[in-house]
C-alpha cells in the first residue's frame, strides 16, 4: 500500500513537471512570436518581383525598438491606414521630400536608383512633391503599377510598422536574406 501511494505521488509529480515545463515553453514561444521574430506570408503582388504571393518570411519585430526604419527597408504594416496587413518598401523618412516625375522617384531632389522596381511609377492621389512629416513614412510596393501604398493611402504612421521583413524561408530555392 505504501509503495502504491509513492508510485502514485511520483507519477503525479512527473505529470505536474511536464505540464509546467510545456506551459512555460508555450508562453515563451508566444512571447517570442509576438515581440521578437514572427513568420509572415506574402498575400499579394505589390512587391513583385522581390516578393511574390505564397512566399513565407521571417519578420524582425524588435530591431525597430533600437533604431528607426531606413530607406529601402521592407516593412510589414498593420495599422489604420489599411484593413489588410501590407508589405512595402520604405522610400521616404521624416523630413524627406518625395517627388515623382516621368515615372522616376526623386528623394530630396535626387533621382533614386531602384533596380527592384517593376512597372511605371505614377504619383497617384497624393500631391507631389510630398514632404514626410515626423512620425510618418512614405512607402511603396516594388510592383508600382499594382500596389496600394503611400501614393494612394498617404503616409504611414511610424506606429503602424509591425516589423521588418529580413529573411525568406519559403520556397526553398529562394531561401535567404532579403536585400535591396
Amino acid at each position: 500500500m505504501q509503495t502504491e501511494k509513492r508510485t502514485t505521488k511520483s507519477w503525479m509529480k512527473e505529470v505536474r513537471e511536464w505540464v509546467v515545463s510545456l506551459g512555460i515553453a508555450v508562453v515563451v514561444a508566444l512571447l517570442f512570436q509576438n515581440y521578437v521574430y514572427a513568420q509572415s506570408e506574402v498575400h499579394n503582388v505589390s512587391m513583385q518581383n522581390t516578393l511574390v504571393a505564397g512566399q513565407r518570411l521571417i519578420e524582425d519585430k524588435w530591431s525597430y525598438r533600437l533604431h528607426e526604419p531606413r530607406h529601402g527597408d521592407i516593412v510589414i504594416i498593420s495599422g489604420p491606414e489599411s484593413d489588410l496587413r501590407l508589405i512595402k518598401r520604405v522610400v521616404g523618412l521624416p523630413g524627406d521630400v518625395v517627388d515623382i516625375q516621368n515615372g522616376e522617384v526623386y528623394l530630396n531632389g535626387e533621382k533614386i536608383e531602384e533596380q527592384y522596381v517593376k512597372g511605371q511609377t505614377v504619383a497617384g492621389s497624393v500631391s507631389v512633391p510630398f514632404t514626410v512629416k515626423e512620425g510618418q513614412l512614405f512607402v511603396m510596393g516594388d510592383n508600382r503599377e499594382h500596389s496600394m501604398d503611400s501614393r494612394e493611402l498617404g503616409p504611414i504612421a511610424r506606429s503602424s510598422i509591425e516589423g521588418k521583413a529580413v529573411f525568406r524561408i519559403w520556397p526553398l530555392p529562394k531561401f535567404g536574406t532579403l536585400s535591396e
